[in-house]
């Protein structure tokens, strides 16, 4: 996958997006898997949240930050978190 296609393996969000342009690994070097918001010094920072979970999370980043109606965020969150490699 080329650089600027790369999504965040939790998430979605283009790591290309990232402030960070990804997290760290646990040897502190960058994480070409996930982002910054997802994954910090080799851990996931919403440990244990359910595919349902991060689903309706990002349903409600998507209707706050992008101005998303529900049912549109909710489509797109559930084509794709279900088929990242987190999900899996």
């Amino acid at each position: 996958m080329e650089d600027q296609n790369k999504i965040c393996q939790s998430c979605g969000m283009p790591l290309k997006a990232d402030p960070n342009k990804g997290g760290t690994n646990a040897d502190h070097s960058m994480s070409e898997t996930y982002c910054s918001f997802c994954y910090k010094d080799g851990k996931f920072l919403d440990e244990g949240i359910t595919l349902e979970g991060k689903v309706e999370k990002n349903v409600q980043i998507a209707m706050t930050k992008m101005n998303m109606p529900e049912n549109e965020a909710r489509q797109m969150a559930m084509n794709i978190i279900p088929n990242l490699q987190r999900w899996k």
